[in-house]
């Protein structure tokens, strides 16, 4: 590398913050590949907008093994200190050794032959080189510590978090406690300005309660960065000035180093529960929310039709397509002496015609009893349509909100009535969400399933004198048809 090639590769070290990652991982980890992905650009722009002043509260959920500490608190303190020697950061870990390796990490890169020559303004004071703190000659410094460590008499322009919790003690109530307590009573204090201050949590979801969760509960001023292992949605991740990264539903999020044989043996090894929250960063309560884990009853086999049996599907339709908006969602139901057996789960963002032609697909492979149809968005319109094809449709006027009406039909759940399938391809997706609701990202299954559940199924006697009560009973035959019938005279 002559000198006009060696001065162009520093100039872009020094102004990209992307490449200078590059540049540290290859330093820390001699003789390893490093392996380009989008989701270390998406991090580094976001960072780069916190260095910038632009982002002061910045969360980052990702999975394990993602190069998070490399970048958030180790070359990202380096590159701080870099442009602004003076700067001062407090890098705080779930445990002394670990924030230990952290801080020798950056120190090794601050030292560097390499580093020097792009950054000659910034130098390591002889006064302040330790394993736990390194300051700069113009007396800034990176402060490593662990969660419950002193502070005191310590201050700093950002503060950065990185893994407050060891996934080991996510189920206990107290370290969690004394975890988020830290980090209100004491951390948040440490900001020098606190207009200007920045704060910066990079973190495997572990807990619904865990810090990010505090946080996500007390403020909306964050802006969150989320990566899961596999998308349950399309989304759009922003990786630069313009520039974005779409996602679409079941992505992986670096298939190279982790492809869907290691995510599935990774689920296998933690368990649903613990996938969901350190790979998918959705964490599910310990034995379920407002549904609990042991109300679930399972079949092997799913009972044959009856003549006695009712066939029920049930569809939660979204407004339109597109990554921005909510799932169309249809579960079907075989349901025989008050027990609810789930069947099939159809989930998808649809376009109307894609929708129209899936439901009657559907409804014609599974030839349900009845169709329910939430009476929003093209609900309507998809009652017309089934109606039209021959299929029995009734319209459902929502009239609670979501959660009273899942609590309502809780109950179900609770007393055995409600069987699921021992092995589905949707089944881990559709328990996620059951058992973190309400609290769950998504609930386009939960409508669809307490709408199932809701629906009364029984016939109306002859002498109910309730127009009302009787038009459910016919509901989808033309009102001449059955009114001809009960009365003998026409309409």
């Amino acid at each position: 590398m002559n000198d006009t090639e060696r001065a162009l590769l520093n100039a872009i070290l020094r102004t990209d913050f992307y490449a200078f990652v590059r540049r540290c991982f290859l330093a820390l980890n001699p003789g390893a590949a490093f392996q380009p992905n989008w989701h270390v650009e998406a991090l580094a722009y976001h960072l780069e907008l916190v260095r910038m002043g632009k982002i002061r509260r910045l969360i980052v959920n990702m999975p394990p093994r993602s190069l998070k500490s490399i970048i958030c608190s180790v070359a990202f303190p380096a590159f701080v200190l870099g442009h602004e020697p003076g700067k001062r950061l407090i890098v705080v870990s779930y445990g002394s050794e670990l924030a230990t390796k952290l801080g020798n990490d950056c120190r090794a890169v601050l030292l560097s032959a390499w580093y020097q020559r792009l950054f000659p303004s910034t130098r390591v004071s002889r006064n302040k080189n330790t394993e736990t703190e390194i300051a700069t000659t113009r007396h800034g410094y990176r402060l490593a510590t662990s969660v419950g460590g002193t502070l005191t008499g310590r201050g700093a322009g950002i503060l950065i978090v990185d893994d407050p919790l060891k996934p080991q003690d996510a189920l206990s109530d107290s370290k969690r406690e004394s975890t988020n307590t830290w980090f209100s009573n004491t951390l948040l204090s440490r900001l020098d300005d606190k207009q200007t201050g920045a704060i910066i949590v990079v973190m495997q979801r572990l807990h619904l309660n865990d810090l990010t969760g505090k946080l996500l509960q007390g403020s909306d001023n964050w802006t969150i960065l989320k990566l899961a292992a596999i998308t349950e949605c399309d989304e759009r991740i922003q990786i630069g000035e313009q520039r974005y990264h779409h996602r679409k539903l079941n992505d992986l999020l670096h298939p190279e180093r982790e492809p869907l044989e290691v995510l599935k043996y990774m689920r296998a090894e933690l368990g649903a529960d613990n996938f969901a929250a350190q790979y998918q960063q959705a964490p599910v309560p310990p034995g379920g929310n407002m549904i609990k884990r042991e109300w679930v009853r399972r079949y092997e086999i799913l009972p044959a039709r009856t003549s006695s049996m009712h066939v029920l599907q049930s569809w939660d339709t979204a407004s339109k397509a597109g990554e921005e908006n909510h799932f169309s969602v249809c579960t079907t139901w075989r349901v025989i002496q008050g027990k609810y057996y789930l069947a099939d789960v159809i989930r998808g963002h649809f376009d109307y015609p894609t929708l129209k032609a899936q439901a009657v697909v559907l409804a014609q492979t599974q030839r349900p009893t009845t169709i329910l149809i939430e009476e929003t968005g093209v609900g309507p319109a998809l009652v017309s349509e089934l109606r039209n094809h021959g299929f029995t449709v009734i319209p459902v006027r929502v009239e609670h909100d979501k959660q009273t009406r899942m609590s309502v039909q809780s109950a179900k759940f609770a007393t055995g009535q409600v069987l699921f399938p021992q092995h589905a391809p949707w089944l881990d997706d559709l328990e996620r969400e059951l058992l973190a609701f309400p609290a769950s990202p998504h609930n386009d299954q939960i409508d669809s399933i307490s709408q199932a559940l809701g629906y009364q199924i029984q016939a109306y006697r002859w002498d109910d004198k309730s127009l009302e009560g009787f038009g459910r009973f016919v509901e989808g035959m033309a009102r001449d048809q059955y009114w001809g019938w009960v009365t003998g005279r026409p309409w």
